[in-house]
C-alpha cells in the first residue's frame, strides 16, 4: 500500500512580481479558470488568486512553466481558500445558476 505524501503551502513555489502596478508577473500558475478585462482568477501552487483591476490583459500564457504576465492597472490580487474548495464551490455554484 501507497502512502499518500501531503504537500505543504511551504514545500511549493509561487513569485509574484508587479510593477508600477502596471505589470504583474506570477509563477507558478497551474490553470486560469476565469478572465475578463476587470478580474482573473488563476489556480496557483499555492491557491486560488483573485486579480482585480481595469483593462487587465494576459499578455503572456505559459501554462506548461507555470508562468503569466497580467498589463493593465492592477488593483488588488488576493489569495482565496485552498484551490479544492474554490473548484467545489465553483461547481457547485455552476449548478444554481
Amino acid at each position: 500500500m501507497e502512502a499518500k505524501r501531503e504537500t505543504k503551502i511551504e514545500d511549493k513555489k509561487s513569485n509574484l512580481i508587479l510593477e508600477n502596478r502596471r505589470k504583474l508577473t506570477i509563477n507558478g500558475v497551474i490553470e486560469v479558470i476565469n478572465f475578463n478585462e476587470n478580474q482573473i482568477l488563476l489556480n496557483t501552487d499555492v491557491g486560488t488568486m483573485m486579480v482585480k483591476g481595469q483593462e487587465l490583459k494576459m499578455n503572456k500564457l505559459d501554462v506548461q512553466n507555470g508562468d503569466v504576465i497580467i498589463t493593465g492597472k492592477v488593483d488588488s490580487f488576493v489569495y482565496t481558500s485552498d484551490k479544492s474548495k474554490i473548484k467545489k464551490d465553483s461547481i457547485i455554484s455552476r449548478l444554481f445558476r
